[in-house]
């Protein structure tokens, strides 16, 4: 029995790392599921697993095949609404000290709902995330002046912001540092330059990477499956496809606002314990909105994740 790391999830197969250094192409034994958590990909990457190797199979050219017998306890995960399956999650990485959106004002755009979305899930898996708003160069006055907005609210809000552009080396040096050391897992929607910037912080990658449609500025999906990359600075960085939307998973309405630190923490003023920050009167939340303290957008995100299933759990 060896033990290694999940750097690469196709569904199927995963590739395992062994402490030696070696390349292993696994799969999992049986109906294999984590007690508790119910996914649709029971191994993820970041992963710590143990495996037995095979023999050479005639599925696979690979010369190390291997058997995944178990999972080591995970330290955190992030999940979110599997595209396929509304009622499963999806893991998309295991063990992270930190989680990196990177968002676009334009080419795509990133709405602040996709935004508060994925800060909302990281809150509840206690992951830091870092927001990165990059394509900075391609920036009109106008998008300009609603970047250094976002960049004001999400500061404000206790998160780390940077702003690149990796067409002219802006903030590439803030972002290397900023993840130098850790176990970083990279998202946002398809179009927005993970692979480009990746490329930049690690040339040696060279990670596929592809124009985005002029036609209805969205992006093209160049990342298939989620793969972990070995950093010279130190630590790793775990590249994923691009995702449209961020479905939610199960959320008791009173928890929602423990995942908006803002609002959690003007919570303990409102006249009711149980203010759901909607129609109650003595309500802190709403007060503070009303005076600009709490930015319009966050409000109107949080007030979207307490709707109804249909409305704000959707599947992708």
């Amino acid at each position: 029995m060896e033990k290694g790391l999940v750097i690469k999830s196709t569904g199927s197969w995963y590739t395992v790392e062994s402490k030696s250094g070696k390349i292993f192409d696994c799969k999992i034994k049986g109906n294999f599921r984590i007690k508790g958590i119910k996914s649709t990909n029971p191994v993820a990457v970041g992963d710590f697993v143990d495996f037995k190797t095979l023999p050479n199979s005639s599925e696979t050219d690979a010369q190390n095949i291997g058997l995944i017998t178990a999972i080591s306890e995970r330290k955190n995960y992030i999940a979110r609404r599997s595209p396929n399956l509304s009622k499963q999650s999806h893991i998309i990485a295991a063990n992270i000290d930190q989680a990196i959106l990177i968002a676009t004002i334009n080419y795509p755009i990133t709405t602040t709902t996709f935004i508060d979305r994925y800060l909302a899930s990281a809150e509840a898996y206690r992951i830091p995330v870092l927001l990165v708003f990059n394509k900075t160069d391609r920036y009109d006055d106008k998008q300009t002046a609603e970047l250094k907005e976002y960049i004001r609210i999400y500061k404000n809000i206790g998160y780390k912001c940077l702003a690149t552009s990796a067409e002219n080396r802006v903030g590439i040096e803030e972002l290397k540092q900023a993840i130098a050391n850790k176990t970083n897992v990279i998202n946002g929607h398809s179009g927005v330059g993970k692979s480009t910037l990746i490329n930049l912080i690690q040339p040696d990658l060279n990670i596929k990477t592809k124009q985005i449609s002029d036609v209805h500025k969205t992006g093209k999906h160049t990342t298939t499956y989620s793969t972990l990359y070995k950093l010279d600075s130190g630590g790793y960085i775990i590249d994923t496809p691009g995702i449209k939307g961020f479905g939610m998973l199960d959320m008791e309405a009173w928890e929602i606002s423990h995942y908006f630190p803002e609002i959690f923490k003007l919570s303990e003023k409102c006249q009711y314990n149980n203010c759901s920050h909607t129609h109650e009167p003595g309500c802190a939340v709403k007060q503070a909105v009303e005076k600009g303290e709490v930015a319009p957008s966050r409000f109107i995100s949080y007030l979207g994740l307490l709707e109804s299933d249909d409305k704000y759990r959707p599947a992708f």
